[in-house]
């Protein structure tokens, strides 16, 4: 009988042992995977980041493209509509060119 008493005991502290191993192969596993998450959002957060300011840098060149435009129209039209002395159109295209650019 003390055999068998003794054998379920052994039985059950083996027991005991896998499933405590299980647990902490469970917590292992849990923690890779959080950390593979955190990877792979972080990742991808950088990948946004990135085709952002590639789109900021797109539009800033279209907006200066579109200024330079703007501003080469303007000189093109006084040229063509005012007939000045030198000094009086050097003025006349400084000032178009700090309307459009946003200066005053």
């Amino acid at each position: 009988m003390r055999d068998v008493i003794q054998k379920m005991l052994e039985a059950e502290a083996e027991a005991k042992r896998i499933a405590e191993a299980a647990d902490a192969e469970a917590e292992r596993l849990l923690a890779e995977a959080r950390a593979e998450t955190q990877a792979a959002l972080q990742r991808a957060r950088d990948a946004d980041k990135a085709q952002a300011e590639k789109m900021v840098a797109d539009a800033v060149r279209e907006a200066e493209g579109v200024k330079a435009d703007r501003i080469a129209k303007a000189t093109a039209e006084i040229e063509a509509t005012v007939r000045l002395d030198d000094a009086v159109f050097q003025q006349a295209v400084q000032a178009v060119v700090r309307a459009v650019a946003g200066g005053n």
